[in-house]
C-alpha cells in the first residue's frame, strides 16, 4: 500500500500548503481512493506534481463536514465518470467556528448536497473488499479540548461530531485506520476500530486536534502524557499524524513515543 499527502499543512519537499487534509491511497491490489480533499483545488495541483491523477481514484471519502477536508468536493466532482463519494449523511449541517471575531461558518457547500454521486453513509458500512467506513464512535479518553471551539446547526450547542467517520483498510494482513481530525478523539477512535476489526490496528493515520487546545502549558503537557500512555498501548501499531495535530504537540508526542510515530507532511510518502 502507497499513500501520498496530496494537502496538508507543512512541507519538506516544496509542495503548495494550505490548512487541510487530503491523501491519495493506491492498495496492493490496485484499487485507489481519494481520502478528503482540502480546501479547494490544491490537491488536484499537487497530485499532478506528484504524478497522481486523482480523476482515476476508485471511490473518494469525506472524513466530515468541514471545509478543510471537504471544500475540494466541487472540484472532484467536476472530473468525468460516476466514482462515489462517501460522505456521512450529516456532513451539510451547518458548521461553525468560534474566532475572535465571532462564529464563522466552517461547513461544506450546501449546493453540492443533491450530486447523485454522493453516497450518504452513517454508523458502521462496508463500502468494498476490505474497506469499512464507521461513525459510531463513543467515550471520552483523551477527547480534544479544542472542540469547545466548535460549534453544530443550531450555533448554540458544541459540535456532536456525528458527522465525521472513519477508514479502516484491511489488506496484506496489514489493518490501517485513517482519521481525518479524530474530533471524537483518537483513542476511541481506536477502541471502536478494534471492535469492528477484531484486533489491534497495525497502522493509524490521523490528524489529532490538538491545536489551539485552550490548555494551560501544564495541563497540555498531562494531556499528551495520558494521550501518549494510551497510543503506547498499541505496542505493535505505527502512528502516523498530520494536519490539526500541530507541530508542538507532535513533538511532544515524538518525545514520548520515539519511533512509533512520524509526521506526514505534504507530499510524504509512506509504503507497506
Amino acid at each position: 500500500m502507497r499513500i501520498t499527502s496530496l494537502v496538508e499543512n507543512t512541507t519538506t519537499k516544496g509542495f503548495p500548503v494550505e490548512h487541510g487534509l487530503s491523501l491519495h491511497i493506491e492498495m496492493n491490489d490496485g484499487r485507489r481512493i481519494l481520502f478528503d480533499m482540502g480546501q479547494g483545488t490544491l490537491f488536484a495541483t499537487n497530485a499532478k506534481r506528484a504524478g497522481i491523477d486523482p480523476s482515476k481514484a476508485d471511490l473518494a471519502i469525506v472524513s466530515h463536514g468541514h471545509y478543510d477536508h471537504g471544500g475540494g468536493l466541487a472540484t472532484y466532482l467536476s472530473y468525468p465518470g460516476n466514482t462515489p463519494v462517501y460522505i456521512h449523511k450529516e456532513a451539510f449541517e451547518p458548521h461553525y467556528s468560534l474566532r475572535e471575531t465571532g462564529l464563522h461558518y466552517i461547513g461544506l457547500d450546501p449546493a453540492l448536497a443533491d450530486n447523485k454521486r454522493l453516497v450518504f453513509c452513517s454508523g458502521q458500512q462496508n463500502i468494498g473488499p476490505g474497506l469499512t467506513l464507521f461513525s459510531d464512535v463513543t467515550g471520552n479518553i483523551s477527547t480534544p479540548s479544542g472542540n469547545r471551539l466548535l460549534f453544530g446547526p443550531t450555533r448554540e450547542q458544541n459540535d456532536t461530531f456525528r458527522h465525521e467517520q472513519n477508514l479502516i483498510i484491511s489488506e496484506d494482513g496489514h489493518y490501517t485506520v485513517i482519521a481525518g481530525c479524530a474530533h471524537a478523539g483518537i483513542v476511541n477512535i481506536l477502541h471502536r476500530a478494534e471492535q469492528i476489526i477484531g484486533r489491534p490496528p497495525t497502522h493509524v493515520l490521523a490528524g489529532m486536534h490538538l491545536v489551539k487546545s485552550g490548555l494551560t502549558p501544564a495541563e497540555e503537557d498531562t494531556f499528551i502524557q495520558h494521550l501518549a500512555t494510551s497510543l503506547g498501548a498499541y505496542p505493535l501499531c505505527r502512528f502516523y499524524t498530520m494536519h490539526c495535530t500541530g507541530s508542538e504537540a507532535y513533538h511532544k508526542l515524538k518525545k514520548l513515543l520515539g519511533e512509533k510515530i512520524s509526521y506526514l507532511a505534504c507530499g510524504d510518502s509512506i509504503e507497506y
